[in-house]
Formats: structure tokens, sequence, C-alpha cells
């Protein structure tokens, strides 16, 4: 289960995990797989590199490089979560679903509705991973790959079958749904620096450059 627990570093490669509030499917019944690729455009916007995804009925795994915007990376997660939010609830309400848009509104917790939130979408935290080493980014890419195939689910037959998942580019070389950023280049990507610096351009123009030369 998620807990609240703050990212230290203002930057990084971080493996998250986000759920619907009881494991309630919302992004499925809400067709809502685009609100969280509008999310990534705008993370990758902000100079943060989606490395790899699954998105499911009720929760989100993504391995994503945080660059160092100035903002907290839990701050990052928490925004996007209420953007999501905002448009999943939009959607229900077109859907007239009042069941289930009542179920949501007992949810909120007391202190919520002092800010005067009116829905519940999401479990209050998220879950993360900090990745190091590309091996561990790696071992986190299969795991939220096989999801889909894993359990109750039996999405799709093989990971490579299931559409709003990184599978597809990792296993065949061709990008899906979602164009993702290939992991084993985060380690050329200086994310300590701001989106537009030429001092990151340069560097890793220049890592790069070597990675190639070694590869030869």
């Amino acid at each position: 289960m998620p807990v609240k627990r703050q990212i230290t570093e203002p930057e990084g490669v971080y493996f998250i995990t986000f759920t619907c509030i009881h494991w309630l499917p919302l992004i499925e019944q809400t067709n809502s797989y685009d609100v969280v690729y509008n999310w990534f455009n705008h993370l990758k916007g902000k100079g943060h590199y989606i490395a790899g995804y699954v998105i499911m009925p009720n929760h989100v795994h993504a391995l994503i490089g945080f660059r160092n915007t100035g903002q907290s990376i839990n701050t990052i997660v928490g925004n996007g979560k209420r953007f999501m939010a905002y448009e999943i609830i939009k959607r229900l309400k077109q859907q007239k679903d009042e069941k289930i848009l009542h179920r949501l509104k007992i949810l909120v917790e007391a202190k919520d509705k002092e800010r005067n939130k009116k829905h519940e979408v999401w479990e209050d935290s998220f879950d993360w991973k900090e990745c190091r080493t590309n091996e561990y980014m790696l071992q986190k890419l299969n795991y939220m790959h096989d999801n889909p195939c894993r359990g109750k689910w039996n999405l799709a037959n093989a990971p490579v079958d299931y559409m709003h998942s990184s599978a597809k580019y990792y296993i065949t070389g061709e990008q899906g749904v979602y164009e993702v950023f290939n992991y084993f280049e985060l380690a050329d990507i200086n994310l300590t620096v701001p989106l537009g610096n030429n001092a990151e351009s340069t560097a890793s123009t220049h890592s790069r450059g070597e990675t190639s030369a070694a590869k030869l």
C-alpha cells in the first residue's frame, strides 16, 4: 500500500505507482488512458523523461527521469494526480454515473472537504522506488510490462499485445501508442540542469558521443 514518503532529491529516475481509490477501475470506466498520456506530455514539456509505463484499469506504473525544475517530485506527481482526477470526474459526470460519483464524494476525508475537494479519485499517496542502476530499471520495466498478463487481469496473452504499455518498444524496437525514451540513455542526461540550459545540451551530446564510440 502506498505510504506518505517524501522524495528528498530534486531529480532522479523513479519507478512510481499510483492507484484509483479502493482499486476502482476508474481509468477503464471513463476510458481515461489519454488523460494519463496528456500528463506524460506535460511532463515532457517540463524536461522530464518517460522511459516506460503501463496504464491499467485502476492504476498506473511509470519509469520517469525527473529533471530538477525547482518543484519537488512529490509536488509534480501530486499536481498530475489532481489534473487527471478532474478529467476523470468530468467524464463520470458526462456518463451521468451518479452512483459512483456519490461513492467518490463520501470517500473524501474531512480535512480535504475543508479545502473544497468534492471527490476522491486516487489513493492519497503514491508508491516510489529510486532507480540508480540500469539493472534495477530493467527489473521494474519487466515488472510493469508483465502486469497486464498476471493474476486476475489477463488483459493480453503477452506483454507486447497490451496497447497501453511501453512493452512493444522494448520488445520489438517499434514505438507503441505513446513514444518513450530508452531507459539506457538516461545515463547520458544531466537531470540536475534546468531545461534549455546550454550546458546540459553540451554534456548530453558529449556523453552520447562517448557511449556511441564505446559501442563501436
